[in-house]
C-alpha cells in the first residue's frame, strides 16, 4: 500500500463507518417491517401492507448504502443522494405524523419522530464524512 493509498483510507473510513450503521439501522428496521406487520400494525397504527411496503424499500436502500460504503472509492454524488434521501425521509416522517397521513397510534407517532431524528442525525453524519474527504 502507498502512502496515499492508506492516507486516502484513513479519509474515508468514517464516512464509510456510517453509511454502514446507516444500512445496518435501515436493514434491520426493514425486516422487522416485513417480517413484523401483523403485530406492528397494532403498536404503530399503519396497515399491514404500507409496513411490509417500507420494509421492502428499507431493505432495497439498505442494500444500496451498503454497497455505498463497501466500494472501493465512496462516490461524492452517490453519497449526496443518500444524504438528500435521508434528510427527506426525516420530513416525509414527521410530515406523516403531523398530518395524521398513516393514522399512526401514539406509540406510533412517537416511534416515527424518533426515527426521524436518527435518520437526520445520520445525515449529518454523513455530511461530516463528506467534509472530512477535502
Amino acid at each position: 500500500m502507498t502512502a496515499l493509498t492508506v492516507a486516502t483510507a484513513d479519509r474515508t473510513r468514517f464516512l464509510r463507518l456510517v453509511l454502514a450503521l446507516d444500512a445496518a439501522v435501515t436493514g434491520v428496521n426493514g425486516l422487522a417491517y416485513l417480517a413484523g406487520a401483523g403485530p406492528l400494525t397494532d403498536l404503530l397504527g399503519p396497515d399491514a401492507g404500507a409496513l411490509r411496503g417500507l420494509g421492502i424499500f428499507l431493505l432495497g436502500y439498505a442494500a444500496a448504502v451498503g454497497l455505498l460504503a463497501a466500494r472501493g472509492t465512496v462516490s461524492r454524488v452517490a453519497t449526496m443522494a443518500v444524504i438528500g434521501l435521508n434528510l427527506a425521509w426525516a420530513l416525509g416522517s414527521v410530515a406523516a405524523v403531523l398530518t395524521g397521513l398513516l393514522e399512526f397510534t401514539t406509540i406510533g407517532a412517537i416511534w416515527a419522530i424518533a426515527q426521524a431524528l436518527v435518520v437526520a442525525v445520520f445525515a449529518e453524519l454523513q455530511i461530516v464524512g463528506l467534509r472530512r474527504l477535502r
